[in-house]
């Protein structure tokens, strides 16, 4: 299916890069992805939340990665491979292509006389033909010197290997997808070990033992092994990317690229905007000035007046003002700055400027689709004393409240808005075996009618210019409605698409509740009804959702046509229904510390039921990094390639390249393979995001934008 996911939108995505400064620096990475000798791994660890893409070829494979340092001690890897000449029956063209999953955890950390040591599982949850696992030790015996040593199991067993415990199988799983616990430290063992040696900040030297003797590889390919000894050099660039040449196994030469950064190092965009308006200081007599209120209607039509202008020259805007004699409260529209805290702040500014001096208390709403999120109140003498001292002082200072029921009414004098872009698009899709990458580009055209705040109708109009998403000839061996395999049909018969046209109405029915109804074309390939509710306390890390939705399937051409929720299987001529009405029950919860879990039980489109799970990280600057997997009471049979739903999911703030603020992004899935069971309507506007992000636990945690 075409996803705007996948390493290469990551590597344009990103202008900076984690620092490699010596001796502190990114450890090097192995040719698995990890951080490691040349063919094993090490017991080192990145910083955390270093996110390092590989890749690297040695013989006839081709490996490339996507790892991510999940905390301190914690790491994950997905990997992709090609083996080239490889005998087996899953193998396209001579090449067999495989997917694997890693983690690994640091059990010790190093000290003046102790080794760094790492547990690890290597392709734990796929084919099995990485399938392996370690323990690991590191010890730094004088700076730029690392000597290494570990024992293990599976593949890391396969040569000199000694008695273990229990037996292994060594079978290539045909669909993958399942953890095989049954493998795990069983069998043989073997150690493995080397040495590191760094002479200065760029150059790195590897001596290598491999316990690995790539017996599949051997058997099915023209791969050598000749000696257990490998040897490699890493130099690493400026910017701290890495160029890494091997000689391994007596018979072959690799080359490996390693790119690095740190989303929790980047910083939050911005700083190329306009400075904010200094805070105005008040008189004593200003303040004790009550004069006005006898004019109060004037007085709040023209201070609404010149408070509008200002926050449009802020580039943001007043939904809704109401003044009294001792506090104003403005209801606020903020399509700019993606961190709300920032928004607040110069919102606060703009108010010290115009308000009448005996104001004392400012009450900003901020306001999501013309609903209002928050209440948050500052007093104007705070803002007055703090100006120059750190935001946390004035985080202190500050409450968050419910949104009251009488907050002021939305000025619709402006309304109806139009508004409207032209723009690139692309389309993504990975890990075809017949074209492991495929990419559209085109133009979009992109369309959007503000009735009011909370009724807008928007969508748009796409025409590809070049690419290869169409040139899909394998087909899927789907035993469920085709609810997502036939995206080869949409690929081929799109062209010009319009993959959304919705109206979106947006409700508060209730203190700490929320509302969505969408109704129109939902996404590429279903048209329908979508009604969603939120309940979410402004204080609470804790937030409950349910949504349901009626759809039915698109015509290929993706125009305004629909076919009925029938699919026919080209390859066995079966015929298969599937239901109009999926949904879900979802709960959230903010971990802290960036940590978000979400959990979502219900039917999906196919008609199976089960439950997603989705863990990410977030970091203040709009970064996001998480995993999802997905269980239905379809079997993994049934199910097919994969077993069950999951992948990986990587948020990009667009400000990120341009340093201007911006509230928009771009969010890549990338999954193993695309199946149709487990599959959910892709719905664009759900309300859990954007409500959170103006509630207390996100605000504070970007609440050092406030003065910015």
């Amino acid at each position: 299916m075409a996803r705007r996911a996948g390493i290469a939108a990551l590597l344009a995505g990103a202008t900076a890069l984690a620092g490699a400064a010596y001796p502190e620096t990114v450890p090097s990475y192995n040719l698995y992805g990890l951080p490691g000798l040349v063919d094993m791994p090490d017991a080192n660890m990145s910083p955390d939340a270093t996110l390092g893409l590989t890749y690297g070829r040695m013989g006839t494979a081709n490996r490339g990665s996507v790892s991510f340092q999940i905390a301190p001690r914690l790491v994950g890897t997905f990997r992709y491979t090609g083996i080239g000449s490889f005998d087996h029956r899953a193998s396209v063209d001579g090449v067999y292509y495989d997917r694997s999953f890693d983690l690994r955890f640091q059990l010790l950390t190093e000290g003046t006389w102790r080794p760094s040591v790492v547990v690890g599982l290597q392709d734990f949850i796929g084919t099995g033909i990485y399938s392996a696992e370690y323990i690991v030790a590191t010890k730094t015996i004088t700076p730029g010197l690392q000597v290494t040593g570990g024992l293990g199991w599976g593949r890391m067993a396969s040569y000199n290997g000694f008695g273990g415990f229990g037996t292994r199988s060594e079978e290539i799983l045909d669909e993958g997808g399942k953890p095989t616990t049954d493998r795990w430290f069983r069998g043989d063992i073997a150690p493995f070990g080397g040495v590191a040696w760094s002479p200065d900040d760029r150059l790195t030297f590897k001596l290598e033992y491999s316990s690995d003797q790539y017996d599949l590889e051997r058997e099915n390919s023209t791969f050598e092994h000749n000696s257990p000894i490998n040897v490699g050099m890493d130099y690493r660039f400026k910017g701290g990317s890495q160029l890494s040449l091997y000689y391994a196994y007596g018979s072959t030469i690799g080359a490996q690229y390693t790119y690095t950064m740190n989303p929790k190092t980047l910083g939050v965009p911005g700083g190329v905007e306009t400075a904010p308006l200094p805070i105005k200081p008040r008189t004593g007599a200003e303040a004790r000035d009550l004069g006005w209120i006898s004019e109060l209607a004037a007085t709040e039509a023209t201070t609404q007046t010149r408070l509008a202008r200002s926050l449009k020259r802020e580039k943001l805007e007043l939904e809704g003002f109401r003044l009294e004699p001792h506090r104003a409260t403005l209801r606020l529209r903020n399509e700019t700055y993606g961190a709300t805290s920032q928004a607040v702040g110069r919102a606060a500014r703009s108010m010290s400027r115009i308000m009448p001096g005996s104001v004392e208390e400012f009450v900003i709403i901020p306001s999501e689709n013309g609903v209002p999120a928050s209440a948050i109140t500052l007093r104007r003498s705070d803002l007055e004393a703090l100006e120059n001292e750190a935001a946390t002082e004035m985080l202190v200072r500050t409450r968050f409240d419910e949104a009251p029921a009488d907050t002021p009414k939305m000025d619709l004098e402006d309304y109806p808005k139009f508004l409207w872009s032209l723009a690139p698009y692309y389309g993504y899709a990975t890990f075809d075996p017949d074209g492991p990458l495929r990419l559209d580009l085109g133009v979009s055209l992109r369309g959007t009618i503000e009735f009011t705040p909370n009724i807008v109708l928007s969508g748009s109009l796409n025409k590809k210019i070049v690419g290869n998403l169409d040139d899909v000839t394998r087909e899927s061996e789907s035993k469920l409605p085709r609810v997502r395999t036939d995206y080869a049909e949409y690929a081929r018969e799109a062209d010009p698409k319009i993959p959304r046209l919705t109206l979106g109405l947006y409700g508060k029915p209730a203190p700490q509740l929320y509302s969505r109804l969408t109704l129109g074309y939902l996404e590429p390939m279903y048209a329908g009804a979508s009604a969603e509710l939120l309940w979410k306390p402004v204080d609470s890390r804790f937030a409950l959702g349910a949504e349901i939705n009626y759809v039915e399937r698109r015509d290929f051409d993706m125009l305004f046509g629909l076919q009925g929720n029938e699919t026919t299987d080209p390859v066995t001529g079966i015929t298969r229904s599937f239901p109009h009405v999926n949904g879900h029950v979802s709960a959230y919860y903010d971990i802290g510390n960036g940590y978000n879990a979400q959990l979502d039980v219900g039917r999906y489109i196919a008609g199976d039921t089960g439950a997603t799970v989705t863990l990410t990280r977030e970091f203040a600057n709009g970064w996001r990094i998480g995993a999802f997997a997905t269980k239905t009471d379809i079997s993994a049979k049934d199910f097919g390639e994969g077993s069950f739903d999951k992948g990986l999911i990587f948020t990009i703030p667009v400000s990120i390249g341009t340093g201007q603020p911006s509230r928009n992004d771009s969010t890549l899935t990338i999954r193993s393979v695309q199946r149709d069971g487990g599959a959910k309507l892709a719905i664009d506007d759900r309300l859990y995001e954007r409500i959170r992000e103006n509630h207390e636990p996100d605000v504070a945690a970007s609440w050092g934008r406030f003065w910015r």
